[in-house]
């Protein structure tokens, strides 16, 4: 009996590594990104949403990721009033911000990915473009691979200044007072994928 265990474990083992083998592309209207922004007198929160991207795996394993993102799709979701919002979206989406009629889409590339701490978590080391310009950074997250279903959850702070987004900003300008807007930004990824 534990003979034929043996030869069913050797021969399913290696048949799960490959069902868990490959790319799987990501869900756009599934995935979602929140951003969090914070002032001297407050803060604003909202989403935007993936353009696409892929994720590949080895046998169950993380091994990379290009993703893009819809710069166009910004949204701000702790402000009621429409015309205050779309005041805010427009300043976002103009050159002082992300300049999006230029760059309509900002994207992430992994180059290389780092074991984390448990079994499911990772570190990325990833090419961030924002705004035509790129910078490299380190990503924590947790990818979760079951059969031809991957999801992923990260949570990280961006340094704006870093894509030389000025507006507001302590690193370019002096005396900002509170009209100063802090460099760092949060994100907060849930990120769904499949293999077809």
């Amino acid at each position: 009996m534990n003979r034929i265990l043996s030869i069913l474990v050797a021969f399913v083992l290696p048949l799960v590594a490959v069902a868990q083998t490959g790319t799987y592309t990501l869900d756009a209207t599934t995935s979602t990104i929140g951003w969090l922004g914070k002032k001297v007198t407050g803060q604003h929160s909202g989403n935007v949403r993936f353009a696409g991207g892929t994720v590949t795996t080895q046998g169950g394993k993380l091994t990379g990721a290009t993703l893009e993102i819809d710069m166009n799709s910004i949204t701000c979701t702790d402000i009621t009033d429409k015309e205050l919002n779309g005041k805010l979206i427009g300043h976002l989406k103009s050159d002082d911000f992300f300049g999006v009629a230029n760059h309509p889409k900002a994207k992430l590339v992994v180059k290389k990915v780092e074991a984390g701490s448990t079994a499911d978590t990772y570190v990325l080391v990833a090419d961030v473009t924002i705004k035509g310009k790129t910078n490299e950074v380190r990503i924590p997250v947790t990818v979760k691979v079951k059969g031809k279903s991957l999801t992923a959850t990260a949570n990280f702070t961006l340094d704006r200044s870093k894509w030389d987004i000025r507006y507001g900003s302590k690193s370019f300008f002096n005396d900002l007072g509170d009209r100063m807007i802090y460099d760092e930004f949060e994100l907060a990824i849930n990120l769904t994928a499949s293999q077809k």
